[in-house]
């Protein structure tokens, strides 16, 4: 483990000893290098993890999105280029040692093994990603995100703790290979319901669930494009990974708690959707659509049959991938328009046509269309849901229809028609932005030939 970490650890003197030309090139290089040691994780043993230390372990569920969390490093350096370049040299290597500092976290938090030391890192995660918002948002309602983000989560969160202190006396130890092992079937009664509502609220938040995903469009809209695009590719991730780890502890409390959050997932989930046709601002169109697909992982994971954990984890990964292109695109936009009105930036095609293809292909991601892992995500939560309950297949269709109909309006609005006056002198896309993109799809696509990989630890 210590084979990411402490590279992770050695960007942050890199990029402050670099100098004012290599400021963006270095720390982009070596954050790919440190991608790429992450692919060798794939390669699990035949007892399906990774045991690096009694502190960190690594199987099947957590090695993607590792995977996915060092990627995304590199890509948010090449997308906040633009964004910085006005900025003095301190700021905008302060502003990458926060994006470090984050994923530092992030692959802690992904690969911990005591459940205490997960909470610990799921909570630090909140101070770089804040810094991000308050400091580099785009307008003045971002220490107000800023404030959202930061209670929604820790007042969702503080019930966990109290609930992790209880298992620790009853049980001996929050180990999760150990855990596995140890626990006993958790009885039905109104303090046991307490602990599933307690251990399972943090992460309902942090997903977000529907009514409780308020901050979540705030935080997106005010934040810089690198904030946006960690928010929804790996900070929601928490979320869900926190979720399929504590369910087996909490067995088989959920096959009686689980009724009411699938319902309010499966209803806020077309509710999300729906809201997003309604949408004039770009930004805030993805971050709804972003509360929608997690609805979606929320149902797989509270149905819990080795299906539905593969379908969420497929999605899960997905998902990052594809909200984070959609994020990027939408910054590219912003740059040229300095607008995120839709309405504003309608035409585009005729003048940027080669930003217009990855449009197309990033909103045919969105709906999942074939040959994405979107797809395979997508069908493997409908056919458990549907195998849970007939009724399921009413809404979750009904939602396949209205994410096509808003990916194909967002798509339309901003490519189409006749450009406005104020856009006819803008820069042509670059060569990173295409590169950016680029490095967006090619794993969306390409995972679609061994999607093992990524179907977690029930494959």
């Amino acid at each position: 483990m210590l084979k990411l970490i402490i590279p992770s650890i050695m960007m942050i003197p890199l990029t402050w000893l670099s100098d004012k030309k290599n400021i963006w090139i270095n720390p982009t290089l070596y954050a790919l290098l440190i991608a790429l040691v992450t692919l060798n994780l794939f390669n699990q043993p035949d007892n399906n993890a990774y045991h690096f230390s009694t502190t960190f372990y690594s199987d099947s569920l957590s090695a993607p999105l590792l995977a996915l969390t060092t990627w995304l490093l590199p890509l948010m350096i090449m997308a906040s280029q633009n964004h910085l370049m006005n900025e003095t040299e301190t700021r905008k290597k302060t502003y990458i040692t926060m994006l470090i500092l984050l994923q530092i976290f992030l692959i802690m938090t992904f690969s911990a093994t005591e459940l205490i030391l997960f909470y610990i890192l799921f909570e630090a995660t909140l101070v770089p990603t804040l810094i991000l918002i308050t400091r580099w948002g785009n307008q003045t309602e971002r220490l107000n995100a800023g404030l959202y983000f930061l209670f929604y989560t820790l007042i969702g969160s503080l019930p966990l703790l109290v609930a992790l202190v209880y298992i620790q006396n009853f049980l001996g130890t929050l180990n999760m290979p150990i855990t596995h092992i140890w626990t006993q079937n958790i009885m039905n009664s109104w303090s046991n319901d307490f602990l599933w509502l307690a251990c399972m609220m943090a992460f309902l938040v942090k997903m977000p669930l529907y009514g409780l995903h308020l901050w979540l469009p705030k935080a997106h809209v005010e934040a810089p494009v690198a904030g946006s695009m960690v928010l929804a590719a790996v900070l929601l991730k928490l979320g869900s990974y926190g979720m399929m780890r504590i369910t087996t502890l909490l067995d088989p409390l959920t096959e009686s708690m689980l009724f009411p959050f699938l319902t309010l997932s499966l209803w806020g989930m077309v509710m999300t959707s729906s809201i997003c046709l309604r949408q004039t601002d770009l930004k805030s169109l993805i971050a709804y659509s972003s509360v929608s697909h997690m609805a979606l992982v929320i149902v797989a994971i509270l149905i819990q049959t080795p299906w539905s954990f593969m379908g969420a984890t497929a999605l899960m990964i997905a998902h990052g991938l594809t909200s984070s292109m959609l994020f990027c695109l939408a910054n590219t936009n912003y740059e040229r328009i300095h607008s995120r009105t839709m309405i504003l930036a309608r035409g585009l095609q005729t003048l940027l046509p080669i930003m217009a293809a990855w449009w197309l292909l990033g909103s045919l991601a969105n709906l999942a269309l074939p040959p994405t892992i979107n797809l395979i995500g997508e069908l493997f939560v409908i056919i458990s849901s549907f195998s849970w309950s007939y009724i399921t297949m009413l809404l979750t269709g009904l939602n396949v229809v209205i994410t096509a109909l808003y990916s194909l309006y967002m798509l339309i609005m901003t490519q189409r028609g006749k450009y406005t006056q104020h856009i006819q002198m803008i820069n042509p896309s670059f060569t990173r932005e295409n590169a950016l993109m680029a490095l967006h799809m090619l794993p969306l696509l390409l995972l679609t030939l061994n999607p093992q990989l990524i179907l977690g630890p029930t494959f």
